[in-house]
């Protein structure tokens, strides 16, 4: 007989500090956190919350996997722990008069003889033309500028072609700016031009713009004067 205590270290969630409840794991550095952890904490960081580790540039949710044995195995150990968790969910839809999701069904996997089975991939690709990966950066705003939403995302890939003009609209989009609001953009000690392109701002400057292969731009919001 094996204590729970004794395998809890390795069953926790090192966010929220419970049982993992759909397990899921970062390819790159092989840690494994509750999935809905994982993914709200990936709309604020690149990196492994455990390690540190880039676990992509810009789409870090491209770089997870559900680990359905380790979940079988936490359901197994903790009792009852499965049923608490379907009748939370199963809850949690009907206070809101919507359809309780059924469970997914495991597909048959068709075995081929004599042939080795192909592997497959992550079924996200990056298109090709989106070559830079940016960081953008906030630097603050001038009192009067009004509400804004603070940008949710600040890991964008984007095309070498893409300027600081299409960064700008892409910022006031974001973040619902009033037209009157002016918007700078620096990398390093430069404050940029509408029409540099990425590629270029990134070729000038050198490595100094860069930080774990990300271009940095930091920006700040403005009152224009009347």
């Amino acid at each position: 007989m094996i204590n729970l205590s004794d395998l809890t270290p390795y069953i926790l969630c090192s966010i929220c500090k419970g049982y993992f409840i759909d397990a899921t794991t970062i390819t790159e550095c092989l840690h494994t956190f509750c999935k809905s952890c994982i993914v709200r904490h990936f709309y604020y960081s690149n990196r492994c919350p455990k390690c540190n580790i880039v676990v992509h540039q810009t789409q870090p949710l491209y770089n997870i996997r559900l680990d359905r044995q380790l979940q079988d195995i936490v359901y197994k150990l903790v009792v009852n722990l499965e049923e608490r968790e379907k009748k939370q969910m199963h809850d949690f839809y009907k206070e809101r008069g919507l359809e309780v999701p059924k469970p997914a069904v495991p597909q048959p996997v068709p075995v081929s003889r004599g042939r080795p089975r192909k592997v497959l991939g992550s079924v996200f690709r990056i298109p090709p033309e989106l070559d830079i990966s940016v960081l953008l950066e906030f630097i603050g705003a001038d009192e009067g500028t009004g509400n804004f939403k603070p940008l949710e995302k600040k890991f964008v890939r984007v095309s070498g072609e893409a300027t600081i003009g299409h960064v700008e609209k892409f910022l006031r989009r974001k973040m619902d700016l009033d037209p009157n609001c002016q918007v700078d953009i620096i990398c390093g000690d430069h404050l940029l031009e509408h029409y540099q392109t990425l590629r270029e701002i990134r070729q000038a400057i050198g490595e100094s713009a860069v930080q774990d292969g990300l271009l940095v731009l930091h920006y700040g919001l403005v009152v224009s004067p009347l």
